[in-house]
This record gives structure tokens, sequence and C-alpha cells, in this order.
């Protein structure tokens, strides 16, 4: 009995860590409709081996923001890409994306920024999901007239590294601003 009360004690203790990095999956299903009426598509999974060996040839690389890098994404379980372009524009139902949207508004995402523009119908939405103070997940939903992209990465995403390395290795520079004790009052 004793053990029956430990086995259902873990059970419950690990629910939130196994349940909260599943959270932040999207559940692509919803765009498989579009396939057909794209003019292209593009569907990247990397996850599992690929990704863990992506991570081993990054750390093992003889420069130190490849390194870095490696250990900014080396929580990471998953990096998921579905983009679609269109011949026409509004070929494909915006209720899918919406769909798509939805689940971000669910329990643990945060809206991080939303662009909307009326040249090409553009709406731009990044949504972040934390676990404490580490970020979990980041997803963002590009639609436009004739295209559609999402890209969601699933897990610990170290910000401090990656704003380190923007500007460098093809990351985009990331201008923030942050406390630092070094920076002088005007």
């Amino acid at each position: 009995m004793r053990s029956l009360k430990f086995i259902l004690f873990l059970a419950l203790a690990l629910t939130p860590v196994v349940v909260s990095g599943q959270n932040a999956r999207l559940h692509f299903e919803k765009l498989n409709g579009l396939e057909t009426k794209a003019r292209d598509v593009v569907e990247v999974n990397i996850e599992g081996n690929l990704l863990n060996m992506a991570k081993r040839v990054l750390a093992k690389v003889d420069d130190e923001d490849a390194k870095k890098v490696a250990l900014a994404i080396g929580g990471l379980q998953g990096i998921y890409v579905r983009s679609y372009n269109f011949e026409k524009e509004d070929e494909y139902n915006v209720a899918d994306v919406d769909e798509i949207r939805n689940q971000l508004k669910g329990p643990g995402w945060e809206k991080l920024a939303n662009v909307r523009s009326k040249k090409n119908n553009q709406k731009v939405d990044v949504y972040t999901m934390f676990e404490g103070s580490k970020m979990s997940g980041v997803a963002v939903v590009v639609s436009e007239s004739k295209s559609i992209a999402v890209v969601n990465v699933i897990g610990p995403i170290d910000i401090d590294l990656l704003m380190e390395l923007s500007g460098k290795m093809n990351i985009p520079k990331i201008d923030i601003e942050t406390d630092k004790k070094d920076k002088k009052d005007h």
C-alpha cells in the first residue's frame, strides 16, 4: 500500500513536467487540407535523433559562437515548420489558420506580439510559453493573402545566450534593452 501511494505521488508530481512540454506542441493536422490547394508546401520536423545530432555537431565545432548556440538550444525537444504558398489571393480557408491561432489562446501561452497590415492582408502572431522563468515554447503564425507560415519550437530556450549571439551566425540582431549595472544614468 505504501509503494502504491508513492507511485501515485510520483505520477501526480511528474504529470505537470510531462504535460507542459507537450502543451507547447501545436496540432498541425488542422492545416493538412491546405496541401492540395497550395502551389508550394514546406514541412520541417526536427526532433529526436536529428535534433540531438545537430546539438552534438554545434557543440564540437571549433567556434565559440556555435558552442553558445548549442548551449542555448540544448534543451530543445523539437522544431516544426509549415509553410504554404498559393497561386491566387484568398485561395485558402482563413478558419484553418484561425484554428492554429485558437490553440495559442490556450493555457500557458502568452502573446508576445501581433502585427496587422493591410498590405497583403498580413497577420503575424508571436506567442511564448514559460515554465517558471524558462521559456518552454515559441510559436509564430504568419498569414498573408497568398501564404501561410507556422513555426513551433518546443523546449527550454536560453534567451540570455541568444541575446548574446544576436547579430552573429545569421541570428538576427535583437535590440532589447536590459538592466545593466554598468549603464550610466543620463
